[in-house]
């Protein structure tokens, strides 16, 4: 039996905002405000604890696949499907 690798959820990363949270839907990729300035890792840090809350995951469950360094990242997210995730995804949204 093979399990399914992983999904990767597709971001943009707005640093230094005024709110933090997630944004909504930037043509295929979610999204997401942080508050931290992109240094040190600082806005990476705060990017996941923000998904892991809105996903309802504990961070280790989230992963910075691609783009550490840039706006546009790929985050893996363990523990869910695709389509879980997308309704994760759509009801944090529904509630902000």
């Amino acid at each position: 039996m093979t399990s399914a690798a992983p999904p990767l959820l597709a971001l943009r990363v707005k640093p230094r905002a005024k709110r933090a949270g997630l944004v909504g839907w930037h043509g295929e990729a979610l999204k997401v405000a942080v508050r931290a300035a992109p240094e040190r890792g600082r806005a990476n840090e705060e990017l996941i604890e923000i998904l892991a809350a809105a996903l309802d995951l504990p961070s280790s469950a989230l992963e910075i696949a691609t783009g550490a360094t840039a706006q546009d990242k790929r985050v893996r997210v363990a523990g869910l499907d695709a389509a879980e995730l997308r309704r994760r995804i759509d009801a944090a949204l529904a509630r902000k």
